[in-house]
């Protein structure tokens, strides 16, 4: 694995604060109240608030939040409004960042996460100067639990999974958007739990990062995830994750 992937492996492997889970808390507030005010607040028609709400349980957001969350996005509870914007980046190394915000204040975002970049070695980038580089794909987590990896494989693929892959005790199931239902459906249907299914920018290439760069590359990141406006950061490096706490 690698970019993203690789990425969310390496944070997993981190210890956990309360600290940080309030940071995620935020996170998926605000991306509920996007995802409510965008397409509503049920989310049996809203997949993106249906993503949403269940990486808030994964979580372990309490429902009161959700539904809080949910009401400040359709206006039932006044709320903060909140505007979208990705922005493109390179990083050291040689690789490329695109950084998911959701922001009351552009301005603000825009230099703190520049101040961020410059900091650490790397530049912001034109619109579409990285954005091309990477596809939208859905991420599907299914642990490995009463069946082999090749049974796994064989429902994944024919229920229309693009590409799979197993590292500790999970599988990473790869799928274009449209295809996401079908996958879930077919997991279903073989009484297999599905751990997390969330939408991400898969690199089409990637980097080698090595020394030096590597951690400065991390710690760019880092610091970019800490960020109040940063939901989602995506990259196609490819790291050895032994060197760095993996």
């Amino acid at each position: 694995m690698a970019g993203h992937s690789k990425w969310k492996q390496i944070k997993h492997k981190k210890a956990k604060t309360d600290a940080a889970r309030g940071k995620v808390f935020t996170k998926l507030i605000k991306e509920i109240t996007v995802a409510a005010r965008g397409g509503g607040g049920d989310e049996a028609a809203n997949p993106r608030l249906r993503t949403a709400i269940l990486l808030a349980k994964g979580a372990n957001m309490p429902q009161q939040n959700i539904d809080r969350a949910i009401k400040k996005g359709t206006g039932e509870l006044p709320g903060v409004s909140y505007d979208e914007i990705t922005y493109e980046a390179y990083a050291p190394g040689g690789t490329a960042l695109l950084i998911e915000c959701l922001t009351d204040n552009k301005n603000r975002s825009v230099a703190e996460i520049r101040h961020l970049l410059s900091k650490f070695g790397g530049n912001l980038g034109e619109s579409g100067s990285v954005g091309w580089m990477f596809a939208r794909r859905y991420e599907v987590v299914v642990p490995l639990q009463g069946m082999t990896e090749d049974e796994l494989m064989e429902i994944a693929l024919e229920a229309g999974a693009e590409d799979f892959s197993v590292e500790n005790g999970e599988a990473l199931v790869t799928c274009l958007p449209e295809e996401i239902e079908s996958v879930k459906q077919a997991m279903e249907d073989n009484d297999i739990s599905v751990g997390s299914a969330e939408l991400a920018m898969i690199p089409q290439n990637t980097v080698k990062v090595e020394g030096r760069n590597a951690e400065k590359l991390f710690d760019l990141m880092e610091r970019l995830e800490d960020h109040d406006d940063v939901q989602n950061i995506y990259s196609n490096f490819d790291v050895d994750t032994e060197d760095f706490g993996g």
